[in-house]
């Protein structure tokens, strides 16, 4: 089945235009803690396994949360070169992406307080399988960086509220839907 991305960009970007009010799109997941660091993370019917390496505590049984933020990053990337590859009339055959973050881990477990807890740098590289020559190409990348969600979100400042409650986190179901 080849699926047309040209065609669904074109529809979708015309009914935006034409609708903004329905322009919102939430997407909800859901986790638990299982065991030690091991957690469940459910996002619509797909269920992910997430932890720690033994290393760092954990049993290794699933990728951790940092893993999980290159993996989406990374997926995102070649989703958004697909979608604008072919939106821009580019030829792509193919697309990879290689992510490695950078943690100082004197920020996770509190040694140093001026150490963000967080990734330091993160390095990608895109590996683009396409005649197209390089002027195309780095047209291509700069539309990619430009709307790609996930780079968005970790390159921008993006409000986060967390709140607490009090309940039976054991009595977990699956009760979100995306909406």
């Amino acid at each position: 089945m080849t699926v047309q991305f040209k065609d669904i960009y074109e529809k979708t970007q015309a009914g935006l235009r034409q609708t903004p009010e329905n322009a919102s799109a939430s997407y909800a997941v859901q986790t638990r803690q299982i065991d030690g660091f091991r957690s469940e993370a459910t996002a619509r019917q797909f269920n992910v396994t997430v932890d720690e390496p033994e290393a760092l505590g954990g049993a290794d049984t699933g990728p951790s949360p940092v893993e999980l933020l290159l993996a989406a990053l990374g997926s995102c990337q070649e989703i958004t070169y697909r979608l604008y590859a072919d939106a821009l009339g580019i030829p792509l055959d193919g697309v990879s992406v290689r992510l490695t973050g950078n943690l100082d881990l004197r920020g996770f477990f509190a040694v140093d307080p001026a150490v963000r807890p967080g990734y330091q740098s993160i390095e990608a590289t895109v590996v683009l399988d396409s005649p197209a020559p390089d002027e195309d190409l780095a047209r291509l990348k700069a539309t990619v960086d430009r709307y790609c969600p996930v780079l968005d979100v970790v390159t921008s400042a993006t409000p986060v509220e967390l709140k607490l409650e009090r309940g039976n986190a054991a009595g977990w179901q699956n009760t979100w839907s995306a909406a």
